[in-house]
């Protein structure tokens, strides 16, 4: 049993924390937000993730999992302290790093023995070494530690899974023997691990995040050509990915990326790369292409309803993604702001995420079920694609509705079907819009 430290309990922290206290250590978790710890101790889940609850109260009550505001508390006897803080983007996309210098300021300040740092934040380049020169600057007086950039892979909705069956553990150190000493912590998950420096930990992960953006950009790119040229996304996608150079993950049209990982981190690895004087043409064009997705919908309802002054829209679904609560750069919330914007009505149902949502867009209508959200509505997007709305008897949606129109901005339903049971019916890149093709091949060939 190792004693370990994990400083912050956002997803990333509350998930790793629990994880190594499942897998037998004993944990201690610090966060300054004392609504947040108290929460905790009382059973209360501040973030919605599959399994994660069940998780930390078992292991609360083995005694392997505790709370506390406290540094003193979390690093006595500690071996190791993972750095789990937030670093949101930054007024032009550079990753803000007041929190992790304050914990690293706190950590110096408190420590009393020997300790390996871990950076488990998504943090810049150099973080590594910018953490390293605060602690040796901050303590009181010398005491030897070392700093291991351990980049997360988590995934939210499965972030629990995730932690258990990772595809692997990179680490990252001047050290060697820290290196080691980590690399036992993840040993008993037998997934591949890789050590190298601390720089290329860190870009590994923001070059993963951006590659994973930049093939759902390049999809949704793909399906407004298709929508144009009458073309299936969800078949082209399907033949290329047989390709095993290609594959079929995260070629999925829809209404974009969202999150707290993949728009802060592109964003950040841009910023990056423009101060060292390069110009990251196509990491801009994943970002852009991304913001313009969520326009496209609004585009596509304009050309649907004319005048969007006075409709009633209905939005299936407010989290940026299935099985979380999380509407950070959601897509749904932007169409929502782009609707309120234009003077539309928006009503809205999401499983778990409209408490968040009331709290940063008030306007928004909130319904019990998603039968109550199409209530009389003039158009309903699709926005996340939750299991929930798979099952749906469409029949009974349509009849709610004052107009038929359904914008399936997750390709959850087959446009046939749709249109057999009345729907005016837009997916992404469904080939439901061929019109001027013809003339295009015409043009070609005269």
């Amino acid at each position: 049993m190792k004693k370990i430290c994990v400083i912050g309990t956002g997803y990333v922290g509350l998930v790793n924390g629990t994880g190594f206290a499942d897998l037998g250590n004993l944990v201690v978790t610090v966060d300054i937000n004392e609504k947040k710890i108290e929460q905790l101790k009382n059973g209360y889940m501040p973030i919605y993730e599959p399994g994660l609850a069940e998780m930390v109260e078992r292991n609360v009550r083995a005694g392997r999992l505790h709370f506390t505001t406290s540094y003193e508390e979390g690093l006595t006897d500690a071996e190791f302290v993972f750095i789990c803080v937030g670093t949101p983007s930054g007024v032009d996309g550079e990753a803000d790093l007041q929190y992790v210098r304050s914990a690293a300021e706190t950590i110096a300040k408190t420590m009393t023995h020997s300790l390996i740092i871990i950076n488990k934040s998504t943090v810049p380049v150099g973080t590594g070494d910018f953490v390293t020169d605060i602690v040796k600057n901050t303590q009181p007086k010398p005491i030897p530690f070392s700093v291991v950039s351990c980049p997360e892979f988590l995934r939210e909705g499965s972030a629990v899974q995730d932690f258990l069956h990772p595809d692997r553990t990179v680490l990252g150190s001047t050290s060697r023997q820290a290196a080691e000493a980590v690399a036992q912590l993840y040993l008993s998950l037998r997934a591949p691990i890789m050590m190298t420096d601390l720089r290329t930990a860190e870009m590994i992960k923001y070059a993963s995040n951006a590659f994973l953006a930049t093939r759902i950009s390049f999809i949704n790119e793909i399906s407004i050509i298709c929508e144009k040229l009458g073309a299936d996304v969800t078949e082209v996608a399907q033949g290329m990915g047989f390709d095993k150079r290609i594959g079929h993950h995260f070629l999925q049209a829809g209404v974009g990326y969202g999150g707290s990982c993949f728009p802060k981190d592109v964003k950040a690895l841009a910023h990056m790369a423009q101060t060292h004087g390069m110009h990251p043409q196509l990491l801009n064009a994943v970002t852009d292409i991304n913001n313009f997705q969520r326009k496209h919908v609004i585009l596509k309802l304009d050309d649907l309803l004319g005048e969007l002054q006075g409709k009633t829209v209905s939005l299936l679904g407010l989290a940026f993604k299935e099985n979380t609560d999380d509407i950070r750069e959601s897509p749904a919330i932007s169409i929502a702001e782009h609707l309120l914007e234009r003077g539309a009505i928006v009503k809205a149902y999401d499983p778990v995420a409209m408490e968040n949502t009331t709290q940063i867009l008030p306007a928004i209508v909130m319904c019990a079920n998603p039968y109550e959200a199409v209530q009389d509505a003039d158009a309903v997007v699709i926005a996340t694609p939750w299991n929930e709305f798979k099952q749906l008897d469409m029949a009974k949606l349509r009849d709610a509705m004052r107009q038929p129109i359904l914008l399936d901005g997750r390709n959850l339903y087959e446009p046939a079907k749709m249109i057999d049971l009345g729907f005016n019916y837009r997916g992404v890149g469904r080939g439901y819009n061929g019109s001027g093709v013809t003339e295009s091949l015409r043009a070609l060939v005269d």
